[in-house]
């Protein structure tokens, strides 16, 4: 093998790798979710997660801000958590209706 193949070959080499990253950052770039990315970025989006933090497996604690309040959202018990940031008092949850048990027959 000559040098000049060897060269030729790590030039070829260079040249695909190089390829491959250009291909790799057009992806990235302008990929599948290039489109939805761009419009969310024009839109005021009302609704906005703040943070998220996994409890456990199925349980999760999410902060929510809609319209500038934040909320905390219990997710996986399907609860919302009555909380406020700036410590104002928050309506107390509505208890839900119990079932009355039937009379007994004399």
């Amino acid at each position: 093998m000559d040098v000049i193949e060897f060269i030729r070959a790590l030039a070829a080499l260079a040249f695909t790798l190089g390829l491959i990253g250009l291909a790799a950052w057009a992806l990235r770039k302008y990929g599948p979710d290039a489109i939805g990315r761009a419009i969310a970025a024009r839109q005021d989006r009302r609704l906005k997660v703040v943070e998220s933090l996994a409890l456990d497996p199925t349980r999760r604690l999410v902060v929510v801000s809609l319209d500038g309040e934040e909320r905390l959202v219990l997710l996986g018990d399907g609860r919302l958590l009555d909380w406020t940031p700036n410590g104002a008092a928050a309506p107390s949850p509505v208890a839900p209706p119990s079932v009355a048990e039937p009379e007994p027959v004399a």
